[in-house]
């Protein structure tokens, strides 16, 4: 131990080494549909009648939370103790996650569609050397049903983690640290998180990883892509701006309209990283 007046700071200065994506919205199911459809069936099989943009709000959680963040919105809660005569309880949450399971399955194997230049993206990263993985907030069940399209589609991340094998999903980091385990990609400033949720990015940024939000394909702007397609430039744009001001206000260091926009932060990112920065 000396009494020198300066202080060593260590710093990572080489290359980013691994990307960990979402899936809905940020790979696949443009638009983030599935879900939202699913969620909608299930209260509805409870008497109950919840909007689209209810059933998106809690995106990016655990399923079972997800569908517990909705019993607590107010107008939610008021309409289950009028259909029902009393406040929702645990057990009613449980048996709407039973009852999603199977549904969301189907659900996920018809909205398997790939984002436009996710494969693109993909190859590029696998050039540079840089580990892919994903994380969700669905189960392993439903994913088990997934994986096999996304592979015959062409996209087979290294690693894919639920958030039910975590102690906590996000806004937890466990998922994301979980990939970089498996991966054996360290430190974490040579992560990359890419979502399109505000659960998502506050993941990344739990986990010290450099975050990447997609504000056009993804939950925000909610539209599939034929419905994204068919609006005019001026009402496309007004969507995607509302969409990445949130992104961006939850703290994501970048914001770009799809996943075939990722390199441009990728090299920017490697850029800082010689540079000393950090996350």
């Amino acid at each position: 131990m000396t009494n020198s007046p300066f202080v060593f700071r260590r710093s990572y200065r080489g290359p980013v080494r691994a990307v960990v994506f979402d899936w809905a919205g940020t790979t696949v199911d443009f638009g983030c549909c599935s879900p939202v459809m699913v969620f909608v069936e299930v209260f509805r099989q409870q008497g109950m009648s919840i909007t689209p943009a209810q059933a998106r709000e809690p995106m990016g959680t655990q399923k079972r939370d997800h569908i517990r963040l909705i019993c607590e919105m107010p107008a939610v809660r008021q309409q289950w103790e009028k259909v029902h005569g009393r406040p929702p309880q645990k057990s009613d949450i449980d048996a709407m996650y039973t009852q999603s399971v199977p549904l969301q399955t189907r659900s996920v194997v018809e909205h398997s569609a790939l984002i436009p230049g996710c494969l693109e993206t993909m190859a590029a990263l696998r050039r540079r050397g840089i580990g892919i993985a994903s994380t969700t907030g669905y189960s392993r069940e439903i994913m088990d049903a997934l994986l096999p399209h996304a592979k015959a589609l062409g996209y087979t991340p290294d690693v894919t983690v639920c958030a039910s094998e975590v102690p906590q999903g996000r806004p937890a980091p466990w998922m994301l640290l979980e990939c970089a385990r498996q991966l054996n990609a360290f430190p974490v400033e040579s992560l990359v998180k890419v979502d399109d949720t505000v659960p998502g990015i506050l993941a990344g940024l739990n986990g010290g990883a450099w975050t990447v939000a997609v504000s056009a394909t993804g939950n925000e702007v909610g539209l599939n892509l034929d419905e994204f397609n068919a609006l005019d430039d001026a009402e496309r744009r007004r969507h995607i701006d509302r969409s990445a001001d949130k992104l961006a206000q939850a703290g994501a260091h970048y914001v770009v309209d799809s996943i075939a926009d990722l390199l441009q932060c990728i090299d920017d990112i490697e850029r800082r990283l010689r540079g000393g920065e950090k996350p």
